[in-house]
């Protein structure tokens, strides 16, 4: 049993060889987010002292795209041709004729895309005593930096005790109303320890008293001296 192949030439005229055509087309967008690392965090706190501490960088980003094409047509006609063969001779009765047009969708549609996102570093230095020791140092400049500012805050303050008590002690005042009464509004004068202050005293007239004339006393003898005895004292012997 032997089987002939029998291949199409046409259909009524109209050529029906086999011609297949495969069409494909893709598209491929790439898109990347690039997180920089950057530098600690560097603190300086004067004299040489910088610090370097832990550092977090987050990063948000937006990305978006769209793909479209013009002009936009949603369906097409497609002609529909008359293929009628009614005395079956094999040849298309009105061969190109065109009964209607029947709407194709095309598939053609617009794309659009959005993405939200979030990178975030986390960098700190592995040495946490040096890290100490660090903050240690600025702490102690901190510290001077604030005793020095105390004190010149001090030595401007007994600067204008001590020009505005002179000021004060030679007639010189800033008016009340003026702007600048208020500088010297704090400063008293006392008097200072050890100096009299200059002072008044009423004094009366110089008078000489004469002393009443004294009286004579006069002491009368009561007795001779005949009269009086003979006494001993101590141990008598006969």
């Amino acid at each position: 049993m032997v089987a002939t192949p029998a291949y199409a030439a046409d259909v009524g005229g109209v050529s029906a060889t086999a011609n297949p055509i495969a069409n494909s087309s893709g598209s491929v967008t790439n898109q990347a987010i690039q997180v920089l690392q950057g530098p600690y965090i560097t603190n300086t706190y004067g004299s040489g002292i910088q610090c370097q501490g832990a550092t977090m960088n987050i990063t948000p980003y937006v990305t978006g795209g769209m793909a479209f094409k013009r002009p936009y047509e949603a369906y097409y006609d497609e002609p529909v041709y008359d293929v009628h063969d009614a005395d079956d001779d094999g040849q298309i009765d009105n061969p190109g004729n065109i009964l209607y047009y029947m709407p194709t969708r095309t598939n053609q549609s617009d794309s659009y895309n959005v993405s939200l996102g979030l990178s975030a570093t986390w960098s700190r230095p592995l040495d946490k005593k040096l890290q100490q020791q660090c903050k240690e140092a600025a702490q102690a400049s901190i510290n001077q930096m604030v005793q020095l500012t105390a004190n010149k805050r001090l030595d401007f303050e007994l600067a204008r005790l001590k020009n505005c008590g002179e000021l004060m002690k030679a007639g010189v005042m800033f008016h009340p109303k003026s702007p600048y009464a208020s500088v010297c509004a704090d400063v008293v004068l006392v008097q200072p320890a050890g100096v009299v202050v200059p002072h008044m005293h009423s004094l009366g007239t110089n008078e000489i008293k004469k002393e009443p004339p004294k009286k004579e006393i006069k002491v009368k003898a009561n007795g001779k001296a005949e009269d009086l005895g003979t006494f001993q004292i101590g141990n008598v012997k006969d």
